[in-house]
């Protein structure tokens, strides 16, 4: 993505997200610490759950990847709406900065550390790229937060949480073309689509939509926004709210085709914290999202960074 395209992306996205200048730094390649304290509700009670029994779910107890620290993953570049888009990002952020605490997923991240305990100058973020937050292997975070969706195979690998944001995945074309006019399923089955590897998304092409020709598979949304911008492509698949910060300030041309609803008999698609296999922070990290669900704080911060980014025309079949 060329560097006057995210410029004048970011004077667009101010209109879909409230604007913050960072603040702090750290050397390149290094996590970035924040630096200022969180504004949140008092913390609420951790439910009851096998870890708080063993009494590992305060700060002081838990065993942490450092003594003493809540590191966070997240991938780089660091998109809105999940992530606030600023002139400055912290090193090495690009785009989004996650030590704002502005965003979707940084304000949630800083509310899940203060539901567990930890003031903000305790929480560190390292870059994890998507796809190596579930893989198979050791780890060096305690929780990776990036828009994953919850599946049985991912699960397999790590822990993941009980759900954060309930989610639809949507298509995005070039305004004008006929792929912009699609209204249906059946419409996009003749398209050719694309999507990040190891994604919902693209698993919502192969299984939902079931193009007649094959997918194609990028290493990221960017690449495969490139794709779409060269015609190599018809179509792209992301999730609700991605789709509209792409057609606010990363196309020109972008459009949302819609959204596509989950089937009813379907298990929900859900965003999970991304845990260690066997982590025992998990049931933890499930007692502290039970928390900021019963008193109000996640609702809130969902409504704040995402209530804007939830309408779309839906997709018949």
């Amino acid at each position: 993505m060329h560097t006057t395209k995210r410029l004048w992306g970011l004077g667009l996205i101010a209109i879909l997200v409230a604007a913050c200048s960072a603040t702090g730094g750290a050397t390149p390649g290094s996590p970035s610490v924040a630096s200022e304290p969180p504004v949140s509700a008092p913390p609420a009670s951790v439910v009851p759950s096998a870890s708080a029994e063993a009494g590992i779910c305060t700060a002081a107890e838990m065993p942490t990847f450092t003594p003493g620290t809540f590191t966070i993953g997240t991938d780089n570049p660091a998109f809105p709406p999940y992530f606030e888009a600023v002139d400055a990002p912290t090193d090495p952020w690009e785009l989004g900065d996650p030590t704002t605490g502005n965003g979707f997923e940084s304000a949630f991240a800083y509310a899940l550390a203060d539901e567990l305990g930890f003031a903000r100058e305790a929480v560190t973020w390292i870059v994890v790229p998507f796809a190596n937050s579930f893989a198979p292997g050791d780890k060096q975070f305690d929780v990776d937060i990036n828009q994953v969706s919850f599946t049985p195979e991912r699960a397999q690998n790590v822990d993941m949480s009980d759900g954060y944001y309930f989610v639809n995945q949507s298509v995005v074309a070039k305004g004008g073309t006929p792929a912009a006019e699609a209204s249906t399923l059946t419409a996009l089955k003749e398209l050719r689509l694309g999507a990040q590897v190891g994604t919902t998304s693209f698993a919502t092409i192969t299984d939902v939509i079931q193009p007649t020709a094959d997918p194609s598979v990028y290493d990221t949304n960017d690449a495969a926004i490139a794709a779409l911008e060269a015609d190599q492509i018809d179509a792209i698949v992301v999730d609700l709210p991605t789709a509209f910060f792409i057609t606010a300030a990363q196309m020109d041309n972008g459009v949302i085709v819609g959204q596509i609803e989950q089937a009813e008999d379907a298990d929900a698609e859900y965003f999970s914290v991304v845990l260690p296999k066997d982590s025992p922070l998990t049931e933890c990290v499930n007692g502290a999202i039970a928390a900021l669900q019963s008193d109000g704080r996640l609702d809130a911060i969902t409504k704040e960074w995402l209530s804007d980014k939830a309408n779309a025309p839906v997709l018949q079949p």
